[in-house]
This record gives structure tokens, sequence and C-alpha cells, in this order.
């Protein structure tokens, strides 16, 4: 073996083979018939970073494929999927204003645009899936090259899309990543499929005024499950990206203008106004039917800012003449040792019967009926419910904030009658995108929340925190998800500035992962991510916010 051109890569099922340095990821899997799955080869993992398949094998390291089938992988899946859509669209509607805006369920609603006209006909999206389906059977290659910065800016400011050069005004490497496909190119926002022809399992749905673009799931990935549509959700988003529009900050690079232009002050302040605007208006809502509800209910997941919406909505009750209260529904955890158990047989805090449903529900029937009710207080050193006289009784002017993951579950309050409750769903929602193409994901600004509050009030590291948080979504994904439709309105907590405020608290964190840790991968893809985004102290936030609830520094108190 010459060790200056060999290199030794260790593959997932633990043999150890030699190459020539030089070679490429996907040369290698290929040689070895390396496929992991009956799915497609979408890239692949080097020491815990997810590379493209020509990625060159340069030193000694451990080598897995990706398919769609694996978190990261199907990452690539979704991300190249909507490159080649972006493709489609300039390849029949170059005039047309097309966007990636947000997910949606199963899969990512896209906006359309063309000659002043919102919106996209059924002959407009058939042309579009037809040209999709087409590009995926020719099985383009979809090629990962570098160019100098100087020539990306020239590029992008030649053809007028500002999205992108907007996005690296605020950069400044030497050299650019970008994918081309023929002859569409885009920046590369992490890695893509070698080919199109990868990209086979789709589904185009009309969903005025747009369309949404279908993926399979990943636990049962290649089959496309039914789509769902999600109204409340997508009101929302619509009315955020709406007030996108008007303020003209749409794209990271609209927002990094005011960062830099020192307008971020004012952006601020029109920021959480609107969230009190909004509050105040449920709370509105809530007043005029407080002859019959006696119960709010807030569900959300995890990092969604649950606790500083329930507070805050408090605030505006009272304004109204109420006298809220809140129950915990954690004080009614069972004991510890009876706590239910996932299927590797660890304790399983996302269930719904981690709570004492008959018990909750008993309180809360004698309470609605007008008895008076000792809450328990659940003790976490001991693992069990405690009394220590703490009685309730709802008088005519009160009502009953209930506040959890479980909160929307029909379950969690079915001794109550449905007319007695009102119920909110709340969510981190931002509408921003990296550029037109290149949405942000709903999911990664609640995990740098999650990051930034664990670390500031749990004394966990983001290794930790990236440890747990699969279980956490997959806990969302059961006990949260499917009962978001029950909700009788919606919050967005997402505020279009608070990813370059929590970067300056996230970064230093992520940058404590390294290579050997399996959640590098993850810990990487943040942090090119959250490099987008020019920096806003965190002294600027008022102390109202509900980021406050993450970065500490609150009015209120928990």
């Amino acid at each position: 073996m010459d060790t200056e051109k060999d290199i030794a890569v260790t593959l997932g099922d633990g043999r150890r083979v030699t190459c020539p340095t030089h070679t490429t990821a996907g040369e290698l899997l290929e040689r070895l018939d390396v496929h992991g799955d009956d799915l497609p080869l979408l890239g692949a993992l080097v020491n815990n970073d997810v590379v493209s398949l020509t990625y060159p094998l340069e030193v000694d390291c451990e080598l897995a494929p990706l398919t769609m089938s694996d978190p990261h992988g199907w990452r690539v899946y979704r991300r190249s999927l909507a490159f080649v859509l972006a493709k489609a669209v300039a390849d029949l509607f170059p005039e047309a204003r097309f966007r990636i805006e947000h997910s949606l369920g199963s899969g990512l609603y896209c906006n359309f645009e063309m000659n002043g006209n919102t919106g996209i006909t059924d002959e407009q999206l058939a042309a579009i899936e037809q040209r999709l389906t087409e590009l995926v059977r020719k099985d383009i290659p979809i090629k990962r090259r570098k160019i100098a910065f100087s020539e990306a800016v020239t590029r992008f400011e030649q053809e007028q899309q500002w999205d992108k050069y907007n996005l690296l005004r605020f950069r400044n490497p030497s050299k650019v990543v970008v994918y081309s496909c023929e002859s569409f190119t885009d920046l590369a926002h992490g890695p893509l499929a070698p080919s199109t022809g990868t990209l086979d399992h789709f589904k185009l749905i009309a969903y005025p005024p747009g369309f949404v673009i279908q993926f399979p799931d990943r636990e049962t990935a290649p089959r496309m499950t039914p789509f769902e549509r999600q109204p409340h959700l997508f009101q929302i988003f619509q009315e955020h990206k709406e007030w996108g529009r008007i303020l003209n900050v749409q794209t990271v690079g609209q927002l990094n203008t005011i960062i830099a232009n020192r307008e971020i002050d004012d952006f601020i302040k029109i920021a959480e106004a609107f969230h009190e605007k909004k509050i105040a208006q449920l709370a509105d809502t809530v007043s005029e039917r407080q002859d019959h509800v006696k119960w709010l209910c807030i569900a959300g997941p995890s990092s969604s800012g649950k606790t500083t919406f329930s507070k805050r909505l408090a605030v505006q009750l009272r304004v109204n003449g109420l006298r809220p209260v809140m129950i915990s529904v954690d004080d009614y955890f069972v004991d510890r040792v009876k706590t239910p158990r996932d299927e590797d047989g660890q304790p399983d805090f996302e269930h719904i019967e981690t709570i004492d449903l008959n018990l909750f529900n008993e309180h809360l029937r004698q309470l609605d009926g007008g008895a008076e009710v000792e809450l328990p207080k659940f003790n976490f050193a001991t693992g069990k419910r405690e009394y220590k006289g703490h009685k309730l009784k709802i008088e005519p002017d009160q009502l009953v904030i209930v506040e959890g993951i479980h909160a929307l579950n029909p379950r969690l309050t079915e001794t109550v009658p449905a007319s007695h409750k009102f119920k909110i769903y709340i969510s981190a929602l931002t509408q921003l995108n990296l550029d037109s193409n290149n949405r942000i994901s709903t999911t990664d600004n609640r995990l740098v929340r999650r990051m930034v509050r664990d670390h500031q009030f749990r004394g966990n590291s983001a290794l930790s925190t990236l440890q747990m948080w699969p279980s956490v979504r997959r806990g969302e994904k059961k006990w949260i998800f499917p009962y978001q439709q029950e909700a009788d309105a919606a919050f967005n907590s997402a505020l279009d500035y608070e990813l370059g405020a929590l970067k300056n608290l996230a970064e230093p964190l992520l940058r404590e992962i390294k290579p050997y840790h399996p959640q590098y991968a993850e810990a990487r893809r943040m942090l090119d991510f959250l490099e987008c985004f020019l920096s806003i102290s965190i002294d600027q936030i008022p102390p109202t916010s509900i980021l406050r609830e993450f970065m500490g520094k609150s009015s209120f108190r928990y």
C-alpha cells in the first residue's frame, strides 16, 4: 500500500477498505455496491458530515450512503426536488415570479405570479408537472461547482435575481458553491442529488392561489401518503407572508439590509407590536364568549413559545376585565415509576399517559360544575404528586388557561363540554426565505430556540439538545400535529428578526460539536444556515418578547 496515495475508509458494516486519494464518495460506494437499502443514492456521510456523491475523499474516514429513508438523505431529496422544480418553472415561464414559501403537511407550498396575476391556472400547473416529470425521466446530471465570488455576484445581478444577490451582499468568501442543471444555476444551500433521475417520487397539488409539491414520508419512502390540507396554518402563513410583503422583508438578504442600515430597532418594534395586536385580538375573541367559555386550551410543539404567549394573553384578558388563572398539566404527571416507555424501553415523557387523565378530568369536571378542588403539585425531586392545600374554584369572571403539548387532544379535557372550551394552536412559522427557491424550515427555527433555552436554563449542551431532538420530533408528530385542526384559533410566534439575535447565543454552542460526534452533520448544517444572518444585539429585544423565554431576562416569571 502506497501510504502517500491511498487512504483507509471504514464502511457502516465495519468493513475497512483502501482507495486512492481523491476517489469520490459515489465512485467508492458504487464500486463496492453499497446502497444501504433499495432506494437510490442521494449523497453520503463522510466523518459525520453530509456531502455530495462527487465529494473527493482525501483523508482516512468513515463512509455511509444516504437515501431518502435517512433524515439527512431525505433533506437532500427535498432540497434537490425543489431545485429541479425551480428549473422546470424557469424553463416554461421565465418571466414568472416563483417562490417556494413554506412547508405545508408533507410538502412545500409554492407561490406563482405571472404578468401581474397572482395564482396559477390548472393548465400552467399541468405543464409544470409534465416538465418536471420529463426532467426526471431524462436523468440529467446536477453538477456541483465552485465559481469566483465576483462571478456569482455579477451573474445574479445581470439576471436580476436580487434575492440571491442580496444574500451574497453581506458575505465575502473567495469562492461560491453553485449547482447547475443544463443552463439553470442556483446557490448551494447543502448537497443535492447527483441527477434528476433519482427524484421520481412527487406530486403537484393545486392549493389556491398557489400549489404544493408533495414528497414521500421518510418513514414510508418511497410511498406517498394522502395529502392533508391544513387551513389554519395556511391562513397564518398567508397573513404573515402578506405582512412581509408590506414591510418588504421576505428574504434574509432584505433583513440583513435593514440590520446593516441600522434600522433594526424600528423593525423589532413593529414585529413585537404585530404580536401584541394578534394576542389582543385573540383576547377580544375569547372575551366575547365569556358567557360560556371557561377553559382556554393552548398547545403547540416544542419551543413554540406557549408559556410566554399564555402569560401575554392573560394580561390582555385582564385588560378586558377577566381574571384568568392557570392550571399546570405537569402537576398531574403520574408517579415517575408509572411513566410509559417507548420502543427502546426509555421513559416516554411525550406520551399523553404521562398525565393522570382520570384525575385531571375529574378535577376539570368538578371545576366546570362550580365545585372547589384541591390542586396537586408534582414534586420533580421525588417523582410523586403532593397536596399542599392549594384550592381553586372558578368564579363568574374567571377562566382557566390549560397550557401544554396535549392541550388540544380531546382525551385531556374530555369531561368538559366542547362549548366551554376555546382552543388555540401556537407554532413558530417563519415567513422568511433564504432566497426564492430555498425556504427556512420552521423546525430549524424552533431547534435554535430550544438549543439556546436548554443551555441558558437547563445547563444542557447543544450536543445533548440535538441528541434528544429526534425523540421530541417523534412525540410532536404523534401527539401534537394530528390535533392542530382541533383549534378554534392559531397564533404564529415567529419573529422575522429572531434568528439574527439567536445566532449570537447558538453559534458558540454548535461549534463545540466535533466531527467525531454523530450530530456533527446537523451542527454543520445549522452553522452554515446561521451564517446567512447578520447579528442583532440581544439587548435590543424587549423584556416581554416571546424570545426572552429562550434567551433570558424576561419580565415574566416562569
